[in-house]
């Protein structure tokens, strides 16, 4: 990569469908060099699905990557790793869930998680430079849980306090700290090419 080679940077949402005033969309507008993998049409809850999609959508993007990822859309990248070789140039992962506690009414219960291939997580060591934001009050993680899983994939935590599951129904949308961090990942990987 050159000095001016500027990384496309991939969104990896979560299990949700579009949301236009999350925050992953709302950083996607302001980019210049960015893609998003699609809401899935069928086997909208197979992880082998959703990795799939996140590596066709690598393999039309030339050049450096900075993935940015959200909720389930962590797992995705992290099962993505395992499977994968794509040199990427760094990742935000985001309020990632731990699925050994039950998620809030309207997310998939356990056992359409584990029939869907969710749940085991892995847990070595990312082969890209990635920071794992993780909230003090998520309902959908144990915060120590959260903490374990980063430092087993090498990632460097960022304790984000007290934003929930950073999502429209914890009170985010724009979310600022989310463009810093991606510059610094950006800026890190020039640097780096």
């Amino acid at each position: 990569m050159s000095r001016t080679e500027s990384p496309t940077v991939v969104i990896v949402p979560g299990l949700r469908d579009h949301v236009a005033d999350h925050w992953q969309t709302l950083l996607a507008a302001d980019l210049d060099r960015v893609a998003a993998v699609a809401p899935l049409e069928h086997d909208k809850l197979s992880l082998a699905a959703r990795v799939a999609a996140l590596e066709s959508v690598l393999a039309d993007v030339d050049g450096p990557v900075v993935l940015v990822a959200h909720s389930a859309g962590v797992l995705i990248t992290v099962h993505w790793a395992q499977r994968h070789r794509r040199p990427i140039a760094g990742a935000l992962l985001v309020t990632p869930p731990d699925l050994g506690v039950p998620l809030p009414a309207g997310y998939p219960t356990p056992e359409q998680l584990d029939a869907n291939g969710w749940n085991r997580v892995p847990r070595t060591v990312l082969p890209f430079p990635s920071i794992v934001g993780v909230s003090t009050d998520d309902p959908m993680a144990e915060y120590g849980t959260v903490v374990e899983l980063a430092e087993s994939w090498g990632s460097r935590v960022l304790d984000l306090g007290a934003v929930g599951h950073l999502n429209p129904a914890s009170g985010y949308g724009r979310w600022p700290l989310a463009t810093r961090l991606v510059d610094e990942l950006i800026a890190d990987a020039t640097v780096r090419g």
